[in-house]
């Protein structure tokens, strides 16, 4: 389809001014969190993206009213009626998201049941559901495998239990916060992410009602409460967002102010931003990034959970490191596979190899594993317009990335994904004088 294929003609610095709203991986969490209260929620900041109208329909299957407020990017959110939902309706959502598993125990604590289609997401490494489950039944679920998706039921009021995390999960983070909140008694869950979405969604619940502490050794206490209310709440703007456009500028050499973006949620990334040889200006209404000319600078890198360098900082830092002097080193440690995007990189002109080593000062849990997890960049190299089918959402932003730092046209297949976490990117392409379009308007002008 003509519709999700974009030409992308390069060589020009992205200038201007770009806006960002609330955090991807945070406001559809917040979304599933209106599920457990008793009153309505109002959730501000909300960005117009795939994933949030994923779950909104999700929401809107299981009874809760979902609507805009008087605010742009406001969606009030009403669980008075929460019901069951048709298996093949929740089916038809299959594969289009995640965020489904989450449901799981907001609806066990709703409706005493819940079914879980099968799940979609970025193929970029081993994210594996069946943890989720296995904390569930922690909690008193019982849970049974079909063909079709996966049925949970709760035959009595789920309980508080003491979790440890092999690795500190994003995902497995929520599941608890989202089942412990009211389960009867106090769980304990060691080794939790700590990322700034996990904390902002920790402050939903707080409002809610819930009563959650945070220890200093990546261990949340959370006390069961029997009710919870609605909560309003200003979602944390999208640092991964800010962090891509920031990537764009310095791969163009061009001048991006990203408005709403943060300092607090960026330093690390910041940090490594000037070593590259970058510069930005935070001011408190956003941060402008530009690159000031002159050489840019190859580092040693590896990404870690929060408050490390964040993974999905990692494909468009890439893209800009193939413009930098020297060798660079990146060593991937959060999922095995997000190297695989740099293939195209290197059929563009970009030098680009890949080890199954862990090249870092901290082995990793894929050193023994065979998966190719570690990355030379060498450069500068000339980038050159080519084919591209984007593979996942941020290695999607990333050829975008490189589309418009290298000469040429580029043919970009699959646009669509960028859809999930990027708000109005193309009208943010087009206002920073990017020189984009789809084949049909290409047609019109022939």
């Amino acid at each position: 389809m003509t519709d999700d294929v974009l030409l992308v003609h390069g060589g020009n610095p992205l200038e201007g001014e770009i806006q960002i709203r609330g955090a991807k991986n945070l406001v559809p969490k917040a979304m599933v969190a209106a599920l457990l209260g008793q009153g309505p929620s109002r959730l501000r900041n909300v960005p117009d993206i795939r994933d949030v109208k994923v779950v909104r329909g999700l929401l809107q299957l299981h009874g809760v009213t979902v609507r805009t407020g008087d605010e742009d990017g406001e969606l009030i959110l009403d669980p008075s009626h929460v019901e069951s939902a048709n298996v093949a309706d929740i089916d038809a959502h299959a594969g289009s998201s995640r965020i489904p598993i989450l449901f799981c125990g907001p609806l066990l604590h709703r409706l005493g049941h819940a079914f879980i289609p099968g799940l979609g997401g970025c193929d970029i490494g081993g994210r594996p559901v069946d943890f989720h489950f296995d904390v569930l039944r922690q909690f008193g679920a019982t849970i049974e495998k079909h063909p079709q998706g996966t049925y949970l039921v709760a035959p009595q009021r789920l309980h508080g239990t003491k979790i440890e995390l092999p690795f500190p999960s994003v995902g497995a983070t929520e599941q608890v916060l989202l089942t412990a909140v009211l389960a009867e008694g106090v769980t304990e869950l060691r080794n939790a992410a700590i990322e700034p979405e996990i904390v902002d969604l920790i402050c939903v619940l707080q409002k809610m009602g819930a009563i959650i502490s945070m220890g200093t050794d990546r261990t949340i206490l959370i006390t069961g409460v029997d009710e919870l209310d609605g909560y309003t709440h200003r979602a944390l703007p999208d640092r991964l967002e800010a962090a891509s456009w920031a990537c764009a500028a310095l791969a163009t050499k061009g001048d991006i102010y990203v408005r709403g973006a943060r300092q607090l949620e960026m330093m690390t990334f910041l940090n490594t931003f000037r070593k590259v040889g970058g510069a930005f200006e935070v001011d408190d209404e956003g941060i402008r990034f530009w690159h000031p000319g002159g050489e840019l600078k190859a580092i040693a890198l590896e990404t870690d959970v929060h408050p490390g360098f964040q993974t999905d900082w990692q494909q468009p830092l890439v893209v800009a490191l193939t413009q930098a002097t020297g060798l660079s080193i990146v060593h991937e440690t959060v999922y095995e596979s997000r190297l695989g995007f740099t293939g195209a990189l290197n059929q563009m002109g970009a030098h680009i190899q890949l080890y199954r080593e862990c090249l870092g000062a901290t082995p990793c849990r894929f050193g023994a594993r065979n998966f190719q997890h570690s990355a030379v960049v060498s450069g500068p190299s000339k980038l050159i317009g080519s084919e591209l089918v984007i593979p996942d959402l941020r290695g999607g932003f990333s050829y975008l990335i490189a589309a418009l730092a290298a000469e040429g046209t580029s043919t970009v297949h699959g646009i669509d994904l960028i859809n999930r976490g990027y708000e109005n990117f193309m009208a943010k392409l087009r206002d920073l004088g990017a020189h984009v379009e789809l084949p049909a308007e290409q047609l019109a002008t022939i």
